[in-house]
C-alpha cells in the first residue's frame, strides 16, 4: 500500500501540464528516431541529452524516457512497412510483419506490435513498481565489497549471457575501463594518462563520448550501407484495430511468457534484442500455428515485440536500485542523472522520493500516450522515410556536434566527438560491441572506488568478497559467468571428441 500512495504523488508530480508537454515531445522525437534505421533509443537519448541540462531532473527525465519509450515504439514501423528493423530488437519483427504487410494486413501487424509494446512495457512497469522499493531496501546494506560484487556480476553478464565473441566483449570493455581511468584519480589526487593535456584533467566526458560512439557511429555505417527506403503504405481503420484487439486475448499465454522473458533479460542484463528472438523462438515452439510462423502470423509479430519492450522497461530497474544500468539506454540515462548531481541507488528513493514516483508514474502515462500516438499518426511517421537520407544525415551530425559543444562549450569535446565516432564505426565494422565498453565508461570509476575501499578495509584481503553470503554468492556468480564461454567451449570440445572416438 506504502508504493500505490506514494505511485499516487508520482502522477501528481508527472501530470503537470509542463511535463505533460514534454512528454508528448519526447514521445515524438523518439518515434521519428525509432523509425529511422541506425539510430534508436540509446543513440537519441544521447544526442538529445544536452537539451534538458536546463531543465529540472524530474521533467529532464521525463522527457529523456518518454524518447525511449518512442524509440521502442516506432522501430516497428519500419520493420513491418519496410522490412528494415528500426531497432535491433525489432529484427525478430520483420519474420512475420512484413509479410503480413505484403499480403495487405498490415493494419493488423502494426496494431498488433503497438498493442503488444504497450503491454510489454506496462508489465515491466508495474514489475518495477512493486519491486524496486524492496530491492532499494534490501541495498541500503550494501557495502564497498556488496556493491564492487554486484558491478562485478553486471560486467561479467555482458561476457557470460553476450551474443558475440566474449574475447571482443572483454576487449570492449578494458577500452572502457581505460577510458575512465584519464584524469584525476579520485583517491589519490594522481594524474593518469593525460599526456601533459589539461583538457583531460576531468577525464572524458561520457556525454561526448556517447554521442560520437552512437550518433557518430551509426551515421558513418548507415552512409556507407547507403539506406534506401521503400515499402509499404499503411492507414490504421478503428475496424482494423478493433478486429486485431479481438484476437489477440487469444493470445494471452504468449503475452504472459514474453513478458517473463524480457523482464528477466532486462534485469540481468540480457538485453532487449536476444529477448525478442528468446520470445519469438518460444511462441514458435509452443504455437499451434508454430508451422506457420515466418509466412505472417499475428503471434509471431505480438511474441517479439511484447519481449522486447518488457526488456527494454525493465532494464531500468537496476539502474533506480543499484545504479547499475540494464541496458545500453539506461547507461545513458545514468550519466544523466549523475550529470544533474543525483545519485543512482538506494538512497534514491530515500533522498528523492518525488523524482523516483515522478518517473515511474511517468512510464505508465508515457506508454499510454506513446500507443495512442502511433495508433493515430503511422502514416505521418512513415512518411519521414520518403526524406533522403542525404539530408537527414548531416541534420543529424549537426545536432551531435550542438550537443557536444554544449558540455563544456569547447570545440575539444567535437574534436573528441568525432574521434568517437571513428571508433564506434570502426567497433561495429569490427564486430565488436559498443554497450560493453559504454558500461565499463559509465561506472568504471564507481566500480574501481568500491574496490578500493573494499581493500582498504580489509587491508588487502581479496576474500573480504567472500566474507558473507550476499557478496560471496554474487562473486561466486560473477566469476561463474565471467568463465561460462571458456566452459561451455571446453565441454563442447571434449563431447565432440567424445562422440567422434572410435569404440573399442
Amino acid at each position: 500500500m506504502d508504493e500505490l500512495s506514494a505511485l499516487v504523488g508520482g502522477f501528481a508530480v508527472a501530470l503537470t501540464w509542463y511535463n505533460v508537454a514534454l512528454m508528448i515531445l519526447g514521445i515524438t522525437l523518439g518515434v521519428v528516431i525509432g523509425v529511422l534505421p541506425g539510430l534508436g533509443g540509446a543513440n537519441g537519448v544521447a544526442i538529445l541529452l544536452p537539451l534538458t541540462f536546463s531543465m529540472e531532473p524530474t521533467s529532464a527525465i521525463i522527457m529523456l524516457t518518454s524518447i525511449y519509450w518512442g524509440a521502442l515504439f516506432g522501430g516497428a514501423i519500419t520493420a513491418i512497412l519496410f522490412n528494415i528493423p528500426g531497432e535491433p530488437w525489432s529484427v525478430a519483427t520483420t519474420f512475420d510483419g512484413h509479410p503480413m504487410a505484403q499480403r495487405g494486413r498490415a493494419d493488423e501487424a502494426l496494431v498488433a506490435a503497438f498493442t503488444s509494446s504497450f503491454v510489454g512495457a506496462i508489465f515491466a512497469v508495474a514489475l518495477i513498481t512493486f519491486l524496486a522499493p524492496v530491492v532499494a531496501k534490501f541495498a541500503l546494506r550494501f557495502g564497498p565489497a556488496e556493491f564492487f560484487a554486484v558491478q562485478f556480476l553486471t560486467f561479467a553478464s555482458f561476457i557470460g549471457m553476450g551474443r558475440g565473441s566474449p574475447a571482443k566483449t572483454l576487449a570492449s570493455m578494458c577500452l572502457g575501463f581505460a577510458l575512465a581511468c584519464v584524469g584525476l584519480d579520485g583517491v589519490t589526487g594522481s594524474l593518469r594518462m593525460t599526456f601533459g593535456h589539461e583538457e583531460l584533467l576531468n577525464g572524458f566526458k561520457f556525454l561526448v563520448a556517447v554521442i560520437g560512439l552512437f550518433g557518430i557511429g551509426e551515421i558513418l555505417t548507415s552512409m556507407e550501407d547507403g539506406l534506401k527506403f521503400s515499402g509499404a503504405d499503411a492507414k490504421l481503420k478503428m475496424d482494423a484495430v478493433i478486429r486485431t484487439w479481438r484476437q489477440l486475448p487469444k493470445m494471452f499465454f504468449t503475452f504472459l511468457r514474453s513478458c517473463i522473458v524480457g523482464c528477466w533479460m532486462g534485469i540481468t542484463p540480457g538485453g532487449a534484442t536476444p529477448a525478442s528472438f528468446m520470445g519469438y523462438g518460444l511462441a514458435k515452439r509452443f504455437s499451434k500455428n508454430g508451422n506457420n510462423f515466418g509466412k505472417g502470423e499475428l503471434e509471431g509479430v505480438v511474441a517479439p515485440e511484447t519481449a522486447a519492450h518488457a526488456a527494454g522497461t525493465s532494464a531500468l530497474l537496476p539502474m533506480l536500485t543499484l545504479g547499475i544500468p540494464g541496458s545500453p539506454t539506461a547507461a545513458v540515462l545514468l550519466g544523466g542523472l549523475l550529470i544533474w548531481g543525483l545519485q543512482p541507488g538506494p538512497l534514491l528513493f530515500v533522498e528523492q522520493k518525488d523524482f523516483v514516483w515522478g518517473l515511474i508514474a511517468s512510464m505508465y502515462l508515457g506508454n499510454v500516450v506513446g500507443l495512442i500516438m502511433v495508433l493515430t499518426c503511422v502514416p505521418l511517421f512513415a512518411a519521414i522515410l520518403r526524406v533522403p537520407f542525404s539530408i537527414i544525415a548531416p541534420v543529424i551530425v549537426v545536432i551531435c556536434a550542438i550537443g557536444a559543444y554544449t558540455v563544456n562549450n569547447a570545440m575539444f569535446d567535437v574534436w573528441m566527438m568525432l574521434v568517437f565516432g571513428v571508433m564506434g564505426y570502426l567497433f561495429t565494422k569490427l564486430g565488436y560491441p559498443l554497450p560493453p565498453l559504454v558500461l565499463a565508461l559509465v561506472l568504471g570509476d564507481q566500480a574501481e572506488s568500491s574496490f578500493r575501499q573494499a581493500m582498504l578495509v580489509s587491508q588487502g584481503d581479496v576474500t573480504v568478497f567472500w566474507s558473507n553470503w550476499l557478496s560471496g554468492s554474487i562473486m561466486t556468480l560473477g566469476v561463474i559467468l565471467a568463465f561460462w564461454p571458456l566452459v561451455s567451449g571446453l565441454m563442447a570440445r571434449f563431447g565432440k571428441s567424445g562422440r567422434t572416438a572410435p569404440a573399442a
